[in-house]
């Protein structure tokens, strides 16, 4: 077991690889709602502090704005370690399926959620790297379950796809209310 020397030795801290980004992030973040307090909540006169409407709103914005900004300090003080921007890629890649998922969502309106939600978890698939017949399968069997549970049984209203404009009446009005 390795004892530490002195108490610096124990609290000694390194800068992470991505630490300076996500510090930086935090803070802009945090100041925009810290910014934006003043429009969004309300003090009420002859109220208790702690009954404020506006009081943990800014407890929390206010803790927020402080420790974003310790973090940022101990950021730019502490020896740094290498792999920063390999970490940022890694984070940005993330945010590649936010687009798809605001793809699918502006596609929905068009195609249909039953057309849009199989060729979306087939996409995913494929983008994931899952090429065989059985994976597809299963993804568009998934799809179509999700479908059916959120349309059929939660009765979740999506809208209707215009590309159902193109059925026969009968079948548009089945489709627009079981897909």
């Amino acid at each position: 077991m390795i004892k530490a020397q002195t108490l610096q030795d124990l609290f000694k801290r390194y800068r992470r690889p991505g630490d300076l980004f996500y510090s930086i992030i935090s803070i802009v973040f945090s100041l925009f709602l810290a910014f934006n307090l003043r429009s969004e909540t309300t003090w009420v006169s002859n109220t208790k502090l702690f009954a404020q409407p506006a009081f943990w709103p800014y407890a929390a914005v206010g803790t927020m704005v402080l420790f974003s900004t310790l973090h940022l300090v101990s950021s730019l003080v502490s020896p740094k370690l290498e792999g920063r921007w390999q970490e940022v890629g890694f984070w940005l890649r993330s945010v590649e399926y936010a687009g798809w998922f605001m793809i699918y969502v502006i596609i929905v309106p068009q195609l249909g959620y039953l057309l849009t939600t199989v060729l979306f978890a087939v996409a995913l698939c494929l983008r994931l790297g899952y090429r065989g017949a059985k994976f597809l399968g299963s993804a568009a069997v998934f799809a179509v379950a999700v479908v059916v549970i959120f349309k059929t049984l939660l009765q979740v209203k999506v809208p209707g796809g215009a590309i159902y404009e193109l059925l026969p009446t009968a079948l548009r009005s089945f489709f627009l209310t079981y897909f």
